[in-house]
């Protein structure tokens, strides 16, 4: 059913899904990712990933009774779109019986991603996707503190892994390369740690594990990637694992590999809280919510 160009298996559909769910497993080990006891967050968007990693979960905490699952869906706000992936994302957590907490943008923050891409167009602004990565970030550790998790689980496959890494160096800082890893763990109290057990799957994979599973996902695109510059990666690296299978695993095992020296050159600077927020942040202000004000949606703090 399934040939696997990097190792040269060919794997029938029952194989190949013990194959998907056996490294996961393995991920999990290896990297102490989570303990028999923890309450999980797992972000679910709706999407292929996050749903086949729910299931996935489900599946294995269910030999962990003192474990518990709980969903997080963020709802940026994209209409014509984000309608139909919190739907799925409700439906995929009323069949498993896990708990989910919905949030969205616009409570938050007092807008949604469609009102922020309008304010940022006259000024040039980031991109979409750039607003929307920070502020879900932000979300999703308060919503997963909020619902006490000790741990937070996103289902960042090996595409989305090596993508990161090469668009560090795109933007001009490698060094942060050194934080994408399987693991991140808590550097403030605030923080929940975070894991991410699908790290080294590919994306197609994780697809197929979805169709297999006939788990129910969204198949659509967000409007909004075809402007961001992950996207033009993207494409790069899936022609260039096409010509050379095993290119991506690779990528993500020489980063592996050259991770502990980054780390020991990177200098650790405390977290303090943000004078908005009072989420843990480098500087005096979170990037989140100096994107906000930057964009008028939040009053920056008054000076004494």
């Amino acid at each position: 059913m399934y040939h696997r160009r990097v190792s040269g298996e060919r794997l029938c559909a029952g194989c190949f899904l013990d194959s998907i769910e056996d490294q996961v497993r393995g991920n999990i080990t290896k990297y102490s990712m989570l303990r028999p006891n923890d309450r999980i967050a797992v972000a679910v968007s709706g999407g292929k990933d996050s749903v086949s990693l729910l299931h996935m979960l489900y599946r294995i905490e269910k030999c962990f009774p003192k474990s518990e699952l709980v969903a997080i869906t963020v709802d940026e706000g994209i209409s014509g779109y984000r309608e139909e992936a919190v739907g799925i994302a409700q439906e995929n957590c009323r069949k498993l019986g896990v708990r989910q907490i919905i949030v969205s943008f616009d409570e938050l923050y007092g807008q949604d991603l469609d009102g922020i891409v309008k304010r940022s167009g006259a000024g040039g602004g980031f991109t979409p996707c750039a607003y929307c990565g920070v502020l879900r970030r932000k979300a999703l550790n308060i919503v997963a503190r909020a619902a006490g998790a000790t741990k937070l689980a996103t289902a960042h496959n090996l595409d989305d892994e090596v993508q990161t890494m090469f668009l560090n160096v795109l933007h001009g800082d490698p060094w942060r390369i050194a934080r994408v890893e399987p693991v991140l763990l808590s550097e403030h109290s605030k923080l929940v740690p975070r894991v991410k057990p699908l790290f080294s799957i590919p994306e197609i994979e994780t697809a197929l594990y979805a169709y297999l599973t006939e788990i129910r996902f969204q198949s659509v695109s967000c409007p909004y990637v075809s402007e961001s510059l992950r996207n033009d990666v993207r494409m790069v690296l899936n022609g260039l694992e096409e010509k050379y299978p095993g290119m991506k695993l690779t990528v993500l095992r020489s980063f592996e590999k050259i991770r502990p020296a980054l780390k020991e050159r990177t200098e650790k600077v405390p977290l303090r809280e943000c004078e908005i927020c009072g989420e843990p942040t480098v500087g005096s202000v979170c990037r989140p919510c100096k994107s906000l004000v930057d964009l008028g949606v939040v009053k920056p703090k008054q000076q004494d």
